[in-house]
């Protein structure tokens, strides 16, 4: 009886491990469209601001690399994840760049990050609405 608990008791751990590590492919925006919603078309400027503005409403760090080019940084408890985010006044992208505790193998990543980014994508078309 006591070999049948223990027994139970290692495969319920093994379950919690593996959902607790769960991966998926790498989640990148590409050529997201910048829609204009005013009179005035946006600038290259207009969308780095809104793309900045995005990002520290989630908790990214976001630092200008140059002209079209942003790098933003998150950082949650024990993890952190990074992306390279290029833009011009038409759309962005943004993409993997570096990742610790994420468990990324090259193509798949810690299923949450997937999650930051699309929050991170949401946050940037709210933030082109109000320019």
């Amino acid at each position: 009886m006591k070999f049948k608990f223990i027994l139970v008791a290692l495969f319920a751990t093994a379950l919690v491990l593996l959902a607790g590590c769960r991966t998926s492919p790498v989640y990148n925006v590409y050529d997201a469209p910048v829609m204009v919603t005013g009179t005035k078309p946006y600038t290259a400027e207009d969308v780095e601001k809104a793309i900045v503005r995005a990002g520290a409403s989630l908790g990214w760090q976001v630092r200008k690399v140059k002209p079209g080019q942003l790098i933003g940084t998150l950082f949650i408890r024990s993890h952190m994840a990074e992306v390279d985010i290029t833009y011009s006044k038409d759309k962005y992208n943004i993409r993997y760049k570096n990742s610790n505790n994420l468990n990324y193998d090259g193509t798949k990543i810690h299923s949450n990050y997937n999650g930051w980014i699309q929050n991170f994508d949401n946050a940037i078309k709210r933030e082109l609405l109000s320019v």
